[in-house]
């Protein structure tokens, strides 16, 4: 089965619909909620998947809110509908396993089972070994 039907196939697509569900979260542009995703879906799977196929699947553009940072300013984040989340965590969850082997084991960032204080020791542990530089990329 090739990467795409994997994606589209009903165990991965239900895997994903679940995940964003119990992820809740707010509504995207479309106003659809979490709690309507899967009267959604039941009605408009082949549909969304034959579009996917085609070639014809366009995110829709994302809601964009304010939320206060620590310091009292504001950054702006950009919430997809539930649909393009669904669509988002079927792809993550078919490509993931197939990257995630390829990363550096010294690469921490958005990984499966690492975090920010495992970098930040793993740095501390270089240091005290005598290494002098540590850098850090975001791309």
């Amino acid at each position: 089965m090739d990467l795409l039907e994997q994606i589209l196939s009903n165990q991965n697509m239900n895997e994903a619909y679940l995940r964003v569900y119990r992820n809740k979260g707010a509504s995207g542009v479309d106003g659809i909620t979490v709690d309507e995703l899967k009267e959604y879906l039941k009605e408009h799977k082949d549909e969304l998947r034959q579009r996917i196929r085609t070639r014809k699947y366009q995110p829709q553009a994302a809601l964009r809110v304010e939320i206060p940072k620590e310091n009292g300013k504001m950054r702006k984040l950009g919430i997809p509908t539930v649909v393009d989340r669904v669509v988002q965590q079927a792809i993550h969850q078919v490509l993931s396993p197939i990257f995630e082997k390829q990363f550096s084991d010294f690469s921490y960032g958005f990984r499966p089972n690492r975090s920010c204080e495992m970098a930040i020791i793993q740095s501390l542990e270089f240091l005290n070994d005598g290494y002098d530089w540590v850098v850090d990329i975001d791309l």
